[in-house]
This record gives C-alpha cells, structure tokens and sequence, in this order.
C-alpha cells in the first residue's frame, strides 16, 4: 500500500513559511510524503496555512476551498485542513462556509495537526482545536527545510505592539522569546547539517529580550551567530523602529557574517498618521536610524514596508511619506493599499480614504520608489560582489544560460553560468555590468567559484531525493527578503 501524499499551502509571511515546514514535519512524521510539485489539491491531505493581514485573504480562501470541494467528492477519504491565523481569527466560521474542510486549527496549536486529521478520519466529522495560547515553541516541533543551504530560525512567536491596522497580536498573542542557548543550539545543529545562511525570525524581531528583561539580547545574540563556525551569512526579519537601538547597529557592523541588509518598516512618513496608528516613533527617529546604519555600514541595503491611504490621510500626509522615501532611499519598498480588517481599532475610524484616492497615492509611491531602486542599484555597477547560488530565484535562467543568487546585501544578481559546475549553496564572486531596478546582472565571467558545505548538503539531498520514489519531489521558496510585489503580498505581516 502506497504511502498517503500530502500538499501545504503557504500565505502571507515568513513566519508563515516557517509554520508551513513544521506542518510538513509533522506530516512526514506521521508517514506522509510530499505530493508531487504542481499537484494543485490532487492529494490525501491538503493543508492551508493562511493569513488574515489583508482584506482579500478570506476571499482567497474561501475560493481555493471551493475549487477543492468536487476533487475531494471525486477522492475517498482525502482530507482538507485549515491553519494560521485566518484560522485563529474565524474558527468555527471555516466549516460553516466550507462544512466538507476536516480540520481547522490555530496559531498555537500546529503541533495537533496529524492527531485532528485522525480524529476527523475516525469520528466522521469536522475537528475545530483553536488554543487561546502557545501550547510549545514551534521549534521543538520535527521540520521538513525547504532549503539544505539556508533556514529560517523563530527567535520569538508573538508581538506586543498595539498597531491599529494589525489583527496579527490578537491572533499571534503576546511575545514569547525563546532561550538564546535553545537558539544558538538550533543554529549550530543546522550548520553541522551544511546550512550557511540563516534568518532570525520575529514578529517584532529586535525586541527579543522582553520576555526576558535584557534589552540587549537581541545585539548580544547577533554577536554568539558571529561566534559560530562555518555560519557564513546571518539575517533577520523583521525589526521595528522602536526597538531598534545603537547596540544593534554597532552589532551589525562588527560581526562579519551579518549581513549588510536592513528590512525597517516605515507605514507612514507622517508624524499625524504614525500616531494614529499607535507607531511609537516618528519621521525625525525613523530618518536617524537609517543615517546611523548608514554610516555605521555604508553598503547597507534597506527596504521597508509603507501603507497608503491610512485612515484620515491627507494630501499632506501622504506628501511626508514620499519626503520620507526621497531621504531615505530603500533599496526597495513593499507597498500596501489599506486594508481594513474588522477587530482592528483603524476599521471603525473615521475618515476612511475613496478607494480612487488611495489607488492614485499607491501608483505615485510604486513610481518613485522603481525610480530610486533602480538609481541605487545603478551604484552597484561595477562593484566585485561574492554571490551565494540559489535555487528558483531566476525564471529565465534556463533560456539565458545564466544562474542567479543573492548578493551580500540581499540583492538579486543573475550572472554568467561558469564553466565549472556550481550548486546552490556554492559562491560565486562577479563583477556587476548591469541593473536594473529589482535585479543586478554580471555578465562577464566569474572571478573565482568556491565550492562549500552547502552546496555539498544541497547535492546529497538531491541524490537522496533522486533515489526516492517517483513523484516526491522538493520546492525551495525564496529566502530573504524577496522582490517588490502587489500589495497582497509581504515580507513580514505588513504589521512590523
């Protein structure tokens, strides 16, 4: 009898993503395996992992589970699931609208998922478990990496700002850091396995350290990654401007293996719609940061996150956020039409903005912001930069003979395939010819490839996935902070 196949289905952040490898853990722990790549529900079990940041998330759910319903008449005993913090915030109303899904569960509790699919399976009938707290560290739970190369590492689960567009604290709950030496001991064990990059993960990553009264945690935690042989790159997502104090920037700077990137969410430029929107800083803070990483680490890439059209907006307001982006040049911008979330104190205040309003602010901030992306990237031209091969970041690798990674900085860099076989994982140094405003290009050939510990972990898991069994295959999503996207997408919640 052939082993049951299962499919996860990742929105929303890299918390999210990170979620989604513990739900394939538990799964191929409990004697799943991995549906074929492309399946598109055709699977016994099919988890959604959702997010409730932006309006349309319901939407697309509900309209995925639609799709779902005749294959699962068409399928004896497959099974639909549903998680994440849709799932938090709707609970029983999942099965009401879609009364064929099997299991809902929680933020909390991603742990119970095999035992709610056999219960459902015994019993017959619908399995809604939503926890009101965390019932362990997602980290002690058994993982499934998408990448042998780079991994996510959760520092902390929870957040407690009070932002009043985010619905992610009531659905996340408060923070709950965990131990540095849990920490650096997940890290060490993933770079015995050949991992080289890793990002620490946060819903509010540096205020690590509240839970555990050390303001400098979050510093002093930077500096043990910088401790650890054959980590070569360290990143983290995402931190909040608040928090965000000198000891960070001079960690940043003095440990080698933390990379020159910075994801710092703005929101807004305007001291009158940060404070509405309880942010606890202002244009003068946020700008001051940016000068003083700068300073402190010159080739440092820094994008953001911003919010158009934000309760009680005006033309002024929206006039300090383009100030705001004109003085801090990001390398790029993940921007947001508002979107109003019901539980959140923004949803019911007045002012809200016309749609037209909001989608003609939107276009002006994507233009200037392609405008100075690709200004910044032009400054790269010419610069020999140490690339780390990646997997699935360029789509037209295979027509333009070329492979792509991830710069130091985190930027996008599609080079000239050398004449020496490279894996991703492996490191490639280039000179930079050309840019563009999302991707940088080398065209000329590679000045030196170095093969590594990651490149052999990604190859001896390709030979043992290759001596699997027909039809289980790998996807590796993309790690670090990705291209600029529509404003359905996010690299943290659109909350940080």
């Amino acid at each position: 009898m052939s082993a049951k196949t299962y499919e996860v289905r990742t929105y929303g952040c890299q918390m999210n993503v990170h979620d989604s490898e513990r739900l394939s853990g538990l799964l191929e722990g409990a004697g799943y395996v991995r549906a074929p790549e492309g399946a598109d529900g055709d699977a016994d079990v099919v988890v959604f992992n959702t997010c409730a940041v932006r309006e349309n998330a319901d939407n697309k759910l509900y309209g995925n589970l639609g799709r779902l319903a005749p294959m699962k008449t068409k399928r004896p005993g497959m099974q639909i699931a549903v998680g994440g913090c849709l799932a938090q915030k709707d609970r029983d109303t999942i099965v009401t609208r879609a009364p064929w899904v099997d299991v809902v569960f929680g933020t909390h509790n991603i742990g119970k998922l095999p035992v709610l699919l056999e219960r459902a399976r015994v019993q017959e009938e619908a399995q809604v478990e939503i926890a009101e707290s965390l019932e362990a560290f997602p980290s002690t739970l058994p993982t499934r990496r998408e990448s042998a190369y780079a991994a996510w590492v959760s520092i902390s689960v929870g957040c407690n700002n009070t932002c009043t567009f985010c619905i992610v604290p009531a659905l996340r709950g408060k923070e709950k850091d965990r131990r540095p030496g849990d920490i650096l001991a997940e890290i060490e064990a993933l770079v015995a396995e050949g991992v080289s990059e890793i990002t620490l993960l946060g819903q509010n990553v540096n205020a690590y350290g509240s839970d555990i009264g050390d303001r400098e945690a979050f510093s002093k935690l930077l500096r043990a990654c910088g401790a650890i042989e054959g980590l070569e790159r360290v990143r983290f997502t995402s931190p909040h401007p608040r928090d965000f104090t000198d000891d960070v920037i001079a960690a940043m700077a003095e440990t080698p293996n933390v990379m020159p990137q910075l994801h710092m969410p703005l929101q807004s430029g305007s001291d009158t719609v940060l404070k509405a929107m309880r942010r606890s800083y202002r244009q003068e803070r946020f700008l001051g940061i940016i000068e003083k990483v700068r300073t402190a680490i010159p080739h440092a890439a820094i994008s953001t996150d911003i919010i158009v059209g934000f309760p009680g907006e005006t033309d002024e307001d929206f006039e300090q956020t383009m100030h705001t982006v004109r003085e801090a040049r990001f390398a790029n911008a993940f921007t947001f039409q508002y979107s109003k979330r019901p539980g959140t104190p923004a949803a019911t205040m007045d002012g809200q903005i016309p749609k037209e309003v909001v989608q003609a602010r939107y276009e002006r901030l994507v233009a200037l912001q392609e405008e100075i992306s690709w200004a910044e990237n032009k400054k790269q031209v010419g610069r020999v930069l140490d690339v780390m091969v990646a997997e699935g970041e360029g789509r037209k690798d295979g027509a333009t003979h070329r492979l792509s990674g991830r710069a130091p900085d985190n930027r996008l860099v599609h080079f000239t395939k050398p004449d020496e076989a490279v894996r991703p994982g492996d490191v490639v140094t280039v000179e930079i010819t050309y840019a563009a405003p999302h991707h940088l290009l080398a065209e000329g050939r590679a000045t030196s490839v170095r093969r590594t510990r990651a490149g052999d972990a990604w190859e001896k898991r390709n030979a043992t996935q290759a001596a699997q069994p027909a039809g289980v295959m790998l996807g590796l999503p993309k790690i670090g902070v990705p291209e600029p996207l529509p404003a359905a997408a996010a690299p943290g919640c659109g909350c940080d």
